[in-house]
């Protein structure tokens, strides 16, 4: 069975206006070795025609649809169903640079023990967000860990188990997991993936430091 280097999981709901952005932006990728899903969490705004356009003009993209449970639990469902080396995500409302995954992948075949990789944000709006140790404060982003950003070994998920499903903070939770279990970890600072929060609906999430 063929195994695509990255399998990108695309989790969504509601965002019908804002899906081709970032759709269009994982096509324009200039590396090609890639599968998607777009999980459905449960939409009622239409955005299955939209993704199926995609995935008719371009095969490596495939339609999923769930009830709506929320986000990490969206993640978990495109996990179980990913062929790829390498699991990351792009959540339906930010976009990639055109070298983002290729980028990755350079990163990842130069340190081959690396079994989770993540950072390099550019940041469209308020780069301050809620710490969630402390809901009372707010740190910069480049003192988080970003999901969106994650590069994760597949086999890794086997080893320490899938997202926890919680209302928030899974990213970090996860990231923590990863952590304690002793798994080597990297950061890089190449700003290539486009996280907006320049929207009224854009997702909001709450951060833990790294």
């Amino acid at each position: 069975m063929y195994v695509p280097f990255f399998t990108v999981i695309v989790c969504t709901y509601q965002r019908a206006h804002l899906i081709g952005r970032a759709l269009e932006s994982l096509c324009a990728q200039t590396e090609t070795d890639w599968e998607a899903i777009v999980v459905d969490d449960g939409s009622t705004d239409g955005t299955e025609h939209i993704v199926q356009k995609y995935a008719q003009e371009n095969p490596r993209i495939r339609f999923a649809s769930k009830d709506h449970e929320g986000s990490a639990a969206a993640r978990n469902f495109g996990i179980e169903h990913s062929k790829g080396l390498f699991v990351t995500f792009l959540d339906s409302d930010d976009e990639y640079a055109p070298d983002h995954l290729a980028s990755r992948r350079a990163m990842l075949l130069g340190y081959p023990t690396v079994q989770l990789l993540h950072g390099g944000v550019t940041v469209v709006g308020s780069p301050w967000v809620i710490d969630k140790d402390n809901p009372s404060e707010q740190i910069h982003i480049d003192n988080c860990v970003v999901g969106g950003t994650f590069m994760i070994r597949r086999s890794l998920f086997s080893e320490i188990g899938l997202f926890d499903v919680v209302p928030y903070a899974e990213d970090t939770l996860f990231y923590e997991r990863v952590v304690e279990y002793g798994a080597p970890t990297a950061k890089t600072d190449h700003p290539t993936y486009i996280y907006h929060r320049d929207s009224p609906d854009a997702l909001t999430v709450t951060y833990g430091k790294t």
